[in-house]
């Protein structure tokens, strides 16, 4: 029969690593290398580190995990370089951290990379190699970035994807919206204020950045979803990669507005906004053709008040940074995740709400 939990006279509160040992009748180490999974433990004592910690409760204390360890926690941000406006409100999250970083121990680094080619991004991935414990990144979902990533992880490098997902990978986690569902919202938005299921017609435009991005992918999946079940008056045209550009996106809508006469709506699903929307302006269709995109930017904000664009689909960038760097601590200090708490919501705005 397992033996009672022994506590020292008067002692309260959580148990430590100590009365884990202890009750398991091992050493220290060998308790600290059962509980960070490292090898060369035998069976019978992995089982009876395992068993004293189901009997005593034991949670591990993360200010000690931090306090214990000989250098901070090094975090690197891999970002996309250019001028996406939503990505400097990422940066300007990270830099506005600092103090939250210095009482959790914690250093972030910001690297800029063109995300649109795997082979550039791949080997910007694996150069973070023995750089950082932690990397985030917002990447491709191609197999060169996969196994970037993959390798990241082999050799003790946790990854947490952000903003954009590559699933297969074997990175820890994912912080974003649900993009699937944000789709299909864009695609309610673009049906109702085009007409509603009875009286949309006309043809609708889609940009994306670049149907290679899982999150572009997705918010596409799911706008197509809506459209062709719940509004079938009005056709899709094939989506058009932007790159993120504001002047290629601005190009790409000219084009449109051009070729296609009948064009009712124009959504949006990467960034690149500002070019789609000095294109409206200059055609004089500002206002008339139904325009939603993503992200709550000073540009958007702009458009959404003088009526550019009927909506915007946002996700919190503070939101995200510090559940990437929650999520990067919990690594380290083995602390439990809540799922409610790192779950980032999908938020509507029109010119009605904005904050």
């Amino acid at each position: 029969m397992p033996s009672t939990p022994q506590r020292n006279a008067g002692q309260i509160g959580r148990a430590t690593l100590s009365d884990v040992a202890r009750e398991a009748d091992v050493s220290l180490a060998t308790v600290d290398r059962v509980l960070n999974k490292r090898p060369g433990v035998h069976a019978r004592s992995i089982a009876q580190v395992q068993e004293a910690v189901n009997r005593l409760n034991y949670r591990p204390d993360p200010s000690a995990a931090r306090l214990a360890r000989p250098h901070p926690h090094r975090v690197s941000f891999l970002l996309p370089a250019g001028t996406n406006t939503f990505v400097e409100m990422l940066r300007e999250q990270i830099a506005g951290s600092d103090g939250w970083m210095e009482d959790h121990r914690v250093t972030a680094q910001t690297h800029a990379v063109d995300v649109f080619e795997p082979q550039r991004l791949a080997r910007r991935v694996l150069s973070l190699r023995g750089q950082c414990d932690t990397a985030v990144v917002m990447a491709l979902d191609h197999p060169l970035v996969q196994a970037a990533i993959d390798e990241l992880v082999e050799h003790g490098i946790g990854v947490i994807t952000l903003v954009s997902d590559v699933p297969k990978s074997r990175r820890q986690h994912f912080v974003g919206i649900d993009n699937v569902a944000a789709g299909r919202t864009a695609g309610t938005l673009v049906g109702r204020f085009s007409g509603g299921p009875k009286g949309a017609k006309g043809e609708v435009g889609v940009i994306v950045g670049s149907l290679s991005l899982r999150d572009h992918a997705e918010r596409s999946l799911g706008f197509g979803q809506v459209m062709s079940a719940e509004y079938p008056g009005l056709k899709v045209l094939p989506p058009m990669e932007g790159k993120d550009d504001p002047e290629l996106t601005k190009e790409l809508s000219a084009r449109l507005l051009a070729a296609h006469p009948k064009l009712v709506a124009l959504y949006s699903v990467g960034a690149g906004n500002r070019g789609i929307s000095a294109t409206l302006k200059a055609s004089g269709r500002a206002g008339k053709i139904v325009f939603v995109g993503h992200e709550l930017t000073p540009a958007a904000r702009a458009d959404l008040l003088d009526g550019t664009m009927a909506a915007v689909i946002n996700q919190d960038a503070g939101h995200e940074i510090r559940s990437a760097l929650r999520l990067a601590i919990a690594r380290l200090t083995r602390e439990a995740v809540h799922a409610d708490q790192e779950r980032i919501r999908i938020d509507i705005y029109l010119k009605d709400n904005l904050p």
